[in-house]
């Protein structure tokens, strides 16, 4: 399809059909996105308000709580503060997920729809959202794709997997995709062969911008290389990679054989699309949408190159409102400083990643997946792998070897994983043909099964 045909009139279309202001609200982001940030912070307490007050009417579960915080005469009278926001208790996944019915406002404009999590670090969430909540996500991306040159209805090709997104690619959907021109490539299946077709249909493509999982796309760069293709993506301006934390490897493998340049992207099914990366390196906030406070265990926001949990207001969360919601995500707060082209987003200065890609060793040191990741990466003959923590005592590793693969290997990666968790840790190692997903289409390198003390206490960045 013509992109300007898809950008002007096709893809409009399908979002007023659909009763999305997805455009409208585009429009104003891209005029928002350069307030100051006082201007901004208002433009927030706004919609906070407005929030609130949809809440104490239609929430049943959080008026009791905004009851008990002596905020409704502040929301009624118009008289609240961005700082009043703190007087309320967070709201956890089991509060989302047993309080549903009581939080949900079944009758919103434009309709209450069911949606889930993908479960891979889990039990899968079901929650319900509504139109705005889907006109916030979509253009927020498309705000953000045009920070790197890529405009709606430009030709994208996305690695994508999760179920719900596999169940509706039919006939309709698939017509739907090919006028706004966008192709979906099946990361559920990502076989030699798979991969090779995916190869040829980037090549015929020649997308603008190429969309996945991290460790997906670069589980096909990493494929494309050992292939010695030369894929030729002359028109590639970015690629943006998503649903889970990017690690330096996988960003240059990616960029390396795309030969184009990798934005992170933050965000998750509930909260929805939160913040992306910046032709500069920033990941900035989607802060029309969302209110973000970064906590330590005590709930206390912590200070500038400190990491903490996200916990996140979702301004456009009226279905279901997501108020001062933990997401269990960790990241690293940023100076209050502009960004380098001058908008008046908040800034997250690194995104670390979920709670549950964190390891408890044996004597309760909690570390970040990445030093075990990092035992992985040194071993000779290590192709794909996964490294699965049973408990204190057991830990399982899957191994794919490639023509590298040596005599020491095993014990290689026994004395590197013990070194971290533990000299009494027994390290299984099972060499396989292959490692299949999670299901939700996930590579998830680290898989614990040891849950961290209450509060994430004693978290540490090894």
């Amino acid at each position: 399809m013509i992109p300007a045909l898809s950008r002007y009139i096709i893809y409009p279309l399908q979002e007023r059909l659909l009763g999305r202001t997805t455009f409208s609200y585009l429009h104003e982001l891209e005029q928002s996105q350069w307030l100051d940030r006082n201007q901004l912070e208002a433009l927030q307490l706004r919609k906070l308000t407005q929030l609130l007050s949809t809440a104490l009417r239609h929430s049943p579960w959080h008026a009791e709580r905004i009851e008990s915080a002596a905020l409704a005469d502040s929301i009624r009278n118009q008289s609240l503060t961005l700082s009043d926001l703190s007087r309320l208790p967070t709201m956890t996944k089991a509060d989302a997920s047993q309080q549903r019915e009581r939080i949900a406002w079944q009758q919103v404009p434009g309709g209450c729809h069911s949606y889930n999590t993908g479960g891979s670090s889990g039990q899968p969430l079901i929650f319900y959202f509504g139109r705005s909540r889907q006109a916030s996500d979509a253009a927020g991306r498309m705000r953000a794709r045009r920070w790197w040159g890529v405009e709606p209805g430009d030709r994208e090709v996305y690695l994508w997997g999760a179920p719900v997104e596999l169940n509706k690619t039919d006939r309709i959907k698939t017509l739907r995709d090919r006028l706004i021109n966008q192709w979906v490539l099946n990361a559920f299946r990502m076989s030699p062969a798979d991969m090779r077709h995916y190869l040829v249909v980037l090549q015929q493509v020649q997308p603008r911008c190429i969309y996945g999982y991290a460790s997906s796309l670069a589980l096909l760069a990493a494929f494309c290389e050992a292939e010695g293709a030369s894929l030729g993506l002359s028109e590639l301006k970015v690629v943006c990679t998503t649903g889970e934390p990017l690690y330096p490897q996988q960003r240059a493998v990616i960029q390396r054989v795309f030969g184009a340049p990798v934005a992170n992207e933050f965000g998750s099914r509930d909260i929805g699309f939160t913040a992306h990366e910046t032709p500069q390196g920033e990941m900035l906030l989607l802060s029309e949408s969302m209110i973000l406070e970064i906590l330590d265990v005590e709930g206390r926001p912590v200070a500038a190159d400190e990491i903490g949990e996200a916990v996140i207001t979702g301004l456009c969360s009226e279905a279901q409102p997501f108020i001062r919601y933990r997401t269990g995500d960790m990241v690293r707060a940023a100076d209050p400083a502009q960004c380098q082209d001058a908008r008046g987003l908040h800034r997250i200065g690194e995104v670390i990643g979920r709670s549950t890609d964190f390891i408890v060793a044996a004597d309760g040191t909690i570390m970040h997946a990445l030093a075990l990741i990092y035992v992985l990466r040194a071993v000779a003959g290590v192709g794909e792998f996964k490294i699965i923590q049973e408990s204190l005592d057991d830990c399982r590793v899957e191994v794919v070897p490639t023509a590298g693969w040596q005599a020491g290997s095993i014990d290689a990666i026994r004395n590197g994983l013990t070194a971290r968790l533990g000299s009494g840790v027994r390290v299984d190692v099972r060499l396989v043909d292959e490692i299949p997903p999670e299901a939700s289409g996930k590579h998830r390198y680290v898989v614990s099964r040891v849950p961290l003390p209450a509060g994430l206490a004693g978290v540490l960045w090894h």
